[in-house]
This record gives structure tokens, C-alpha cells and sequence, in this order.
């Protein structure tokens, strides 16, 4: 399974091997196979995963969990994300094996952030031991070790980012018909958010006055508070956001030329918060890197569905 790109070829499987990973397209973010990516540390993910979760040993055959579960909520106490420490857990999708995962490698973290159905079913291939997570125990783990946070973003940032490119290549970003107001921040996350940063000078604009460009540094992140704005690419609108909603934040993360512009479609009041500032963020607020993890997945989700089958 490839984790940042969508590049496999739609096969269907008369008779799966239980054991052989068939190739199927699977453009979920339960499986991302984050291990797969050079962004991947196994050091901070091991660290992350020590410092709040569960150590458990699971007998050959046994269920993590089951595809089309339901995970209910960001709180939901029995939905788990696991880091696999010793064992191969076997990923199945219907009747058919699509992934085969080894020692290091993370499984169902998106699930558990999104709030979404699981997608596929994770069984214990050979006797495992994993390190387990409730959403609880991740948010504790986020304070103690933030840059396992930063690392999962640029993760799911980067195939964002390549969506978005083939997307472009198809001419078949959504049509702004589509588009809906996003926002990350409930209203007890942003009073807590300005709270925290209430060092930090607001910043005030006009409509039509530009908020950032495709391709220019970004050094920070604006967190809107007051009114709306239009974020493109390549001159069309792709996303607009209103209060309580983030834009910037991708080149924030991973340091990357921007990928989209953006301009207050009204007036706005927007709250600008630099990297050292969301770094900050990040270990003081565990909510604030959930809220963004959520929204990362929530946006993924909605460009992916937007790929064309051919």
C-alpha cells in the first residue's frame, strides 16, 4: 500500500490469498503507513507511544479492530490507535488482504482522530506486542512529546499537498459549489487558544485586501476570528473559512512554499501565530494539535473523494 500517493491501479480480486496483500485502492486515512514516509521518525513515535500508552500482548489471530466500526467520537474511550512493536498484523478489506504490517509501523490513528468508521479489519498475523492509545492517553502524549504532533501532520500535509497536485493535473479540484465553511476551533478551544496567546497582536483586514501568496514563506499561520476568507489555487477557490477556522498552516509545518493564496472576502480579524507560538500551542493545548490533526484528516478526506476513478 502506497501511503502518500494514489498511484495503484483499481484491480479486482476474484479470490484473495487470506495471507498476500492484494492490490486494491484504499484512499483511507486509517492506513496511511506513516513508517512509509521519509517524514517518519521511529525514535519520536516510540518515545510518543511510551510516554501515555498501553503495552498489550495480542495472540495470533486475534481482532484489533473491525472494518465499519464505529469510532464515535475524538473521545470515544474504546477507540485505540496502536504503535506494533514485536509481530505482523495482517489488514483486511472485505475478503481481501491488503497490507501486511511490521515491527514500528503505527495503524489507526486517523480513525481515532476523525471520528470516522474504520475502513478495514486489523488481525494479529503471527503473536504481537503493541503499544495502545486511547484518545485520552494521545492527548497526554501530545503534551510530552509535540513533535510526534508536528511529524503526523507533515505526514497527512504532504499528501495533501499531492492530492491537490493531481487534483490540478485532472483539472478536477471541486467546484466552489462543493465548498463548505470549514472551521477546527469550537468555541471552548478558541477562548482557550486566546487565552493562550493573548500576547499576540491581532491583525485587522479590509475585503479584498491579499492574506498570503502561492509560493512565498510561510511564517506563520493566521487563526480567523472575526469574518471570511477565500483560500485558492491557481486561481480558484478551494476552501473558505470563517471563524474559528486556521488557514497557512501547511507551510507552517513542514516548511514548505505555500501551496494556495488567500484574500478576506469581508472584513477580518484574524490572529497570526508563528512557529515558535504553535510549538507552544502544541504541548501547553493538546486540544489545539487534535483540532488540527481532525481537520487535516476532515480535508484529506473531502480532496480524495474528488479523484477521478480513471
Amino acid at each position: 500500500m502506497e501511503d502518500l500517493d494514489f498511484t495503484k491501479d483499481d484491480q479486482k480480486v476474484a479470490k484473495a490469498d487470506e495471507d498476500t496483500p492484494q492490490k486494491v485502492i484504499v484512499e483511507d486515512l486509517d492506513f496511511t503507513k506513516p513508517s512509509q514516509s521519509v517524514i517518519y521518525d521511529p525514535a519520536t513515535a516510540l518515545a510518543f507511544f511510551k510516554s501515555a500508552g498501553t503495552s498489550e500482548n495480542v495472540a495470533q489471530g486475534e481482532t484489533f479492530f473491525v472494518e465499519q466500526q464505529k469510532t464515535d467520537s475524538l473521545f470515544h474511550k474504546g477507540a485505540k490507535m496502536y504503535l506494533l512493536v514485536e509481530g505482523e498484523v495482517k489488514l483486511v478489506i472485505g475478503k481481501n488482504a491488503i497490507d501486511i504490517l511490521k515491527s514500528g509501523e503505527i495503524f489507526g490513528e486517523m480513525a481515532l482522530i476523525s471520528g470516522m468508521r474504520r475502513s478495514a479489519t486489523a488481525v494479529a498475523k503471527t503473536a504481537c506486542r503493541v503499544l495502545s492509545m486511547t484518545m485520552g492517553q494521545f492527548q497526554q502524549a501530545l503534551s510530552r512529546t509535540p513533535e510526534f504532533a508536528l511529524m503526523l501532520m507533515s505526514i497527512m500535509i504532504n499528501r495533501l499537498r499531492l492530492t491537490t497536485a493531481r487534483l490540478s493535473m485532472k483539472q478536477a479540484l471541486p467546484a466552489s459549489s462543493k465548498l463548505r465553511e470549514s472551521r477546527v476551533f469550537e468555541a471552548a478551544i478558541l477562548t482557550g487558544l486566546l487565552s493562550e496567546a493573548r500576547s499576540i497582536a491581532q491583525t485587522r483586514l479590509a475585503p479584498g485586501a491579499p492574506i498570503m501568496s502561492a509560493g512565498e514563506t510561510g511564517h506563520c499561520m493566521y487563526v480567523v476570528l472575526e469574518g471570511r476568507v477565500a483560500v485558492s489555487v491557481q486561481g480558484k477557490v478551494v476552501e473558505r473559512s470563517g471563524p474559528g477556522s486556521v488557514i497557512g498552516e501547511m507551510a507552517l509545518i513542514d516548511q514548505s512554499p505555500r501551496a494556495a493564496s488567500a484574500v478576506a472576502e469581508t472584513s477580518c480579524t484574524l490572529l497570526p501565530v508563528s512557529r515558535n507560538d504553535f510549538l507552544a500551542l502544541i504541548k501547553n493545548k493538546p486540544s489545539f494539535a487534535v483540532a488540527l490533526l481532525k481537520n487535516l484528516a476532515d480535508r484529506l478526506r473531502f480532496m480524495t473523494s474528488h479523484i477521478p476513478s480513471n
